[in-house]
């Protein structure tokens, strides 16, 4: 089956838009010796929400455990993430950020908010476009456990 051109299309803005705004970070990333992956933990890491366990945050980046091991490692020896046991299951970590991994968490979340290309967009158009986003992510089985 041959993809739409449309569809082709979005999926490489898509592509471009995330690529454009990991470059355009990238100087504030280096400056707190992070990685594109490890700001994805970062920031994947709610600090409004219960601590994720080590099993729930390899689903939200898409990896397996020993990537997450490796990511996690340097966020630890950076001293931005601890790891708990989780008391509702001694055989499981949980992740939670140190004051510091707030405090670079929400500086990074800041500046890829500034520096991404969709920030051009108005209101109403990010409100179109995560509407759009929303419905993709609910029919997919996979994505809507996330979401």
């Amino acid at each position: 089956m041959v993809a739409a051109p449309e569809l082709t299309a979005v999926v490489a803005a898509t592509h471009d838009i995330w690529m454009r705004t990991n470059d355009l970070i990238g100087q504030a990333l280096a400056g707190h010796r992070l990685t594109p992956a490890t700001f994805q933990a970062l920031w994947v890491i709610d600090p409004d929400e219960p601590p994720p366990s080590m099993k729930v945050m390899a689903e939200r980046l898409y990896c397996n455990a020993s990537n997450l091991t490796f990511i996690t490692n340097q966020l630890a020896d950076r001293g931005l993430v601890e790891r708990i046991v989780d008391p509702d299951n001694r055989r499981s970590r949980l992740l939670v950020l140190t004051a510091e991994g707030r405090r670079v968490r929400d500086e990074l979340v800041r500046t890829a908010l500034e520096k991404t290309p969709l920030a051009v967009l108005s209101d109403d158009e990010l409100r179109q476009l995560s509407t759009l986003l929303h419905r993709v992510m609910r029919s997919d089985p996979a994505l809507a456990q996330r979401s």
